[in-house]
């Protein structure tokens, strides 16, 4: 990507112009010393047979689901052309709807990369700010659509929208550290950053058009056979985009860590290169990993969230639930993804080791937990497919108001995952940085940015914890005075 001129928050001492690659120690002390050898990550773990086992079997279900969803939208779309005049589907009136909207996600994009670019701290405000009016006006648009079922799922958008509103009221603190750090890590990306990101955008974008065409030819015979077609499609759209994603974010952290550890450049397509052909397999099983970890412990703080009371049996099932929480972010979490490019390990030893050096690491854990960058990624993409759902959904509701339900939602789902294709090599950025912080977190080349965040958070802490005890305290003595 190119290099932003406006990032007022680089440090001098972190961020400096990456010098060539100097000759190596051996690999032991330096995860870029093996690619100078083979062209692929160090092997500094054993890898068990196991382990070779379902990194395999992952990469052969990628690429079996690849060509088993290809047959398939193939032959539902030539089914469907064939039989749309018999069944009252009109092709030339569902389609061009719907293929805009995926160009309009890749349009909207890449435009929000040279937004983010050339002002990161305007960027992380304007999508939180943005994502739930463009959010609630899909809403509003599902809700004149007219129907009964167009409304109830117009008035969840419009739940979702105030949801994020405010969410983005209650974390306005978090901005300045933010803007910091986006800021530092993405000032001086690796080289040829940008042709990768333009190359997964370009892929994600043909894949999603791809298989819009098949979720037609599936629409034209409406049979409950041709919605399990479409719930595989989609499924299949999803999982993939996740893989495209997390292939972008490994190759990106793998080059910036190299960078940040050790001063050293790397060049991100040599990096997507080594990643393409050694690590999918592991990225396959980290992309059905995170999704599931990260649903259930958010669903797991949410409980412990509305299990504020005094009663000491929800304290008791909020310890258990919080316990579940901290097991398994060790077994899959995405910081792993660094890991598995640097050191080539499988993914769940990846995700453990990472986050156990968080743990090691004073304040660092909690810092992590409460990083937004996860968040302005989230919400980019929820605002890309926004975007792309507003273009589908007011054009199908003036010529073919009868699939503006459908054409409208299959429009937000595909900008949602272009977005966060898009948006992979910042949080890529990000990831390194902190992983290679928590290996050397006294290193020269790390500034003082972390370390005053978590001072601050640990303040915060303690004044919290002190004005909690006080309210128990007054509480105490009401209680005793009324008897």
């Amino acid at each position: 990507m190119p290099t932003p001129t406006s990032n007022g928050h680089a440090s001098r001492l972190q961020i400096q112009e990456p010098r060539t690659m100097s000759p190596l120690p051996p690999p032991s002390s330096s995860p870029i010393a093996f690619k100078e050898q083979q062209g692929r990550p160090p092997p500094t773990t054993h890898q068990t047979i196991s382990g070779k086992l379902f990194r395999n079997l992952f990469k052969g279900l990628l690429f079996s689901q690849l060509t088993l969803i290809s047959l398939l939208v193939i032959v539902l779309t030539i089914r469907g052309l064939i039989s749309a005049s018999s069944q009252h589907f009109h092709p030339k009136k569902w389609y061009p709807p719907l293929l805009a909207s995926v160009a309009v996600s890749g349009v909207v994009s890449l435009a929000w990369q040279c937004i983010f670019i050339y002002n990161p701290s305007r960027a992380v405000r304007a999508t939180f700010w943005l994502s739930p009016i463009l959010t609630c006006s899909v809403g509003i648009l599902l809700v004149l659509i007219g129907s009964a079922e167009d409304a109830g799922i117009g008035s969840v958008f419009v739940l979702f929208a105030i949801t994020q509103s405010l969410y983005g009221c209650w974390i306005t603190t978090r901005f300045e550290y933010t803007d910091k750090i986006l800021s530092l890590v993405t000032a001086f990306p690796p080289a040829r950053t940008r042709e990768v990101v333009c190359l997964s955008i370009t892929v994600s974008l043909v894949y999603s058009g791809f298989l819009v065409t098949g979720i037609g030819g599936a629409t034209s015979t409406r049979t409950s056979l041709d919605l399990l077609f479409i719930s595989v499609i989609l499924i299949s759209l999803a999982w993939t985009m996740q893989v495209l994603k997390n292939v972008q974010q490994v190759a990106i952290s793998r080059a910036r860590f190299v960078n940040f550890a050790h001063g050293e450049e790397m060049d991100a397509w040599d990096a997507f290169r080594i990643t393409m052909k050694h690590l999918v397999g592991s990225i396959c099983i980290g992309s059905t990993l995170v999704p599931i970890v990260v649903f259930i412990r958010g669903s797991i703080r949410s409980v412990n969230l509305m299990s504020g009371s005094s009663d000491e049996v929800m304290y008791s099932g909020a310890d258990c639930f919080s316990a579940i929480a901290n097991k398994l972010i060790t077994l899959g979490n995405r910081w792993g993804f660094v890991h598995v490019g640097t050191y080539d390990k499988g993914f769940v030893e990846a995700s453990s080791d990472t986050w156990n050096k968080f743990r090691s690491t004073s304040g660092l854990e909690k810092l992590i937990d409460s990083d937004l960058t996860s968040s302005f990624c989230f919400l980019s993409a929820v605002s890309v497919g926004a975007v792309s759902s507003l273009t589908a959904g007011i054009w199908m509701l003036l010529i073919h108001k009868d699939y503006a339900l459908e054409v409208t939602l299959y429009a937000f789902i595909v900008g949602y995952f272009v977005g966060r294709v898009a948006l992979a090599w910042v949080q890529a950025c990000v990831l390194a940085y902190y992983v290679a912080y928590s290996e050397d977190p006294h290193s020269v080349r790390f500034d003082s940015t972390i370390p005053h965040r978590i001072q601050r958070l640990q303040m915060l802490s303690a004044h919290r914890d002190n004005r909690e005890l006080e309210v128990g305290r007054e509480r105490e003595e009401d209680s005793y005075n009324d008897c």
